[in-house]
């Protein structure tokens, strides 16, 4: 299997498991959206030539100012289907938000959507523009911060 199938394999398996989770249970838990983005995570690392000491910790707001890491945020982003003609868009984070998230979540992640929503029309490049909107929104409600 050639690895452009492998990561489209991982990525239809990631949301199946997404699908599948959000279905029995109805919503996923923080840990369950965590779980689903370790796929992501293992078919982003390669795919960008970082190492998980790079990204490992963006979770908890260390964002590491290169091109490899901006484009892994991007990678991660292209997988949860939020971006659409190599722009972010704005009503796809919500939509996933509303799939995805915990109910008790929803709100909080929806306000830092929407603090953050134009931070990425000030960058031409998805990778910049990704990494700067991740970085917003982390330090706008870093509790309810989730990234793989």
């Amino acid at each position: 299997m050639n690895r452009q199938a492998f990561e489209l394999m991982c990525f239809f398996l990631t949301i199946l498991t997404c699908f599948l989770l959000f279905n029995v249970t109805y919503a996923m838990t923080r840990q369950q959206l965590k779980n689903s983005g370790k796929m992501m995570k293992k078919s982003c690392i390669p795919k960008n030539d970082v190492t998980e000491e790079m990204v490992g910790s963006i979770e908890q707001g260390k964002f590491i100012e290169e091109r490899n890491v901006m484009c892994y945020i991007a990678c991660v982003y292209t997988m949860t289907q939020v971006i659409k003609n190599n722009k972010l868009s704005h009503e796809a984070v919500l939509k996933q938000v509303d799939m995805m998230f915990p109910a008790d979540m929803r709100v909080a992640v929806k306000a830092m959507a929407e603090k953050c929503k134009d931070v990425s029309k000030k960058y031409k490049d998805i990778c910049e523009a990704s990494y700067w909107t991740a970085k917003c929104m982390y330090d706008a409600d870093p509790a309810n911060f989730v990234f793989p």
